[in-house]
């Protein structure tokens, strides 16, 4: 194989992984925005994090996070250590849960309330949902764990999925 082949398809292959994991990252957040907006109309609070307090808003940051959390699972599956571990549709979407996971833990457990710090803000605003208390509460904690579950089941399918199609004519069977 010459020089100039295995670049090319070296290319190709570093390619697919930033599309797999923009696309999944995508599709997946998209079915955790409607967990977020369904269950606890979280999405206006977290565009105001960004400065958006709106629907809208709420909806482009949390899908520009979710391409980037995509691209971030797809660098971190794509790592040697990982090699020979996730290559079913099963790991994939189990690397996608634990990713998940540790995303919303480090998300809402560090970033949210560093955020909320620096903003001023002492606690969720309020109505966040129409529940009041601790009912409220505990609605907006399964949501929130919920949404993230929803991220990993779609990031590891959709990531298996699009790996899956590419690996029948072309450089993804080289991961």
């Amino acid at each position: 194989m010459s020089q100039q082949h295995t670049r090319t398809r070296l290319a190709g292959l570093i390619r697919f992984r930033w599309i797999a994991g923009a696309a999944s990252g995508l599709v997946a957040g998209i079915g955790m925005g409607i967990v977020f907006h369904a269950g606890a109309n979280l999405m206006p609070f977290i565009g105001a994090l960004y400065g958006w307090p709106t629907v809208v808003g709420g909806w482009v940051v949390h899908l520009l996070n979710s391409v980037l959390a995509g691209l971030l699972f797809a660098f971190v599956v794509t790592r040697p250590v990982f090699h020979g571990q996730i290559e079913s549709v099963g790991e994939s979407v189990a690397a996608g849960v634990v990713f998940a996971a540790a995303i919303g833990l480090l998300s809402t457990g560090l970033l949210l309330p560093v955020s909320m710090s620096a903003l001023g803000v002492q606690s969720f605003p309020e109505p966040l949902v129409p529940l009041p208390g601790m009912l409220g509460s505990l609605v907006v904690v399964a949501s929130v764990g919920v949404a993230h579950l929803a991220y990993g089941l779609l990031l590891g399918w959709i990531y298996a999925a699009v790996r899956t199609r590419d690996a029948s004519g072309s450089v993804a069977s080289e991961a």
